[in-house]
């Protein structure tokens, strides 16, 4: 009897069965097409029925994640990317309690943090103690993989000396992150989007005028969602950094 009730309790802690290779692939598939507002409605409709499934799934978990990141960082309304970025936060801690020696879990709870916080204000994050959680996520990301996505990690930190106040605010190592990422990503067009407008604050306008240009002229085949958004939203930086050097 007591070895029955042992092994029930063992199943029931057991996680829910893993998604297979096959589905994975789909869902990536329609996430490298997330320009598509119906592909996205069509993958978020895909993760929940698997979800649904496999509530524990890692792989599931972070790739929900990944959706709500991108949603959140694409919200012009503070509101909607409070919640996106709240969410975003919740499913990372979800990821990085199943997973902790992986990525993927950090990296979005911290980017969730991050979004939540533009959200509702930086000095109002900093108020709420969101500042430590988020350096504490996003250092575990960095230390298992900063070279995740892209270099995202790097790119977070980066922009996390960026948009602090002043005297917080580190504007020569935020720069100095976005060039790791650069270094070892040169596609990524939004590492040198960020370093334009670091650069642009830091008082050093024909730099950044040069990282802009590198986002104007660069490819965007290596993830096109990602690319069209970030040359779209350097417009308006070539425009500020143009007008400073009047």
């Amino acid at each position: 009897m007591r070895l029955k009730l042992l092994a029930l309790l063992l199943l029931a802690t057991l996680p829910a069965q893993a998604a297979d290779s096959e589905l994975l692939a789909n869902l990536d598939a329609l996430y490298a097409k997330r320009g598509d507002a119906a592909t996205v409605k069509e993958l978020e409709d895909a993760l929940k029925k698997a979800m649904e499934a496999a509530p524990n799934d890692y792989a599931l978990v972070w790739r929900t994640a990944r959706i709500r990141q991108w949603e959140a960082d694409g919200a012009m309304d503070s509101k909607l990317k409070r919640v996106l970025g709240r969410q975003t936060w919740d499913l990372g801690e979800r990821a990085l309690k199943l997973a902790p020696d992986r990525v993927e879990g950090h990296y979005y709870a911290a980017a969730g943090i991050g979004a939540y916080s533009q959200a509702v204000g930086v000095m109002k994050a900093l108020g709420e103690g969101l500042e430590g959680k988020f350096n504490e996520r996003l250092d575990a990301a960095l230390r298992i993989d900063p070279t995740f996505a892209r270099g995202s990690p790097w790119l977070a930190k980066g922009r996390y000396h960026y948009e602090l106040p002043w005297p917080k605010r580190d504007l020569g190592k935020s720069a100095a992150f976005y060039e790791k990422a650069i270094a070892k990503f040169p596609e990524m067009l939004r590492a040198n989007y960020y370093l334009a407008e670091t650069l642009l604050k830091d008082g050093k306008a024909k730099q950044a005028r040069e990282a802009i240009q590198k986002v104007k002229q660069g490819s965007t085949a290596f993830d096109p969602p990602e690319g069209q958004r970030i040359q779209e939203w350097a417009k308006k930086v070539e425009a500020d950094i143009e007008e400073e050097l009047k």
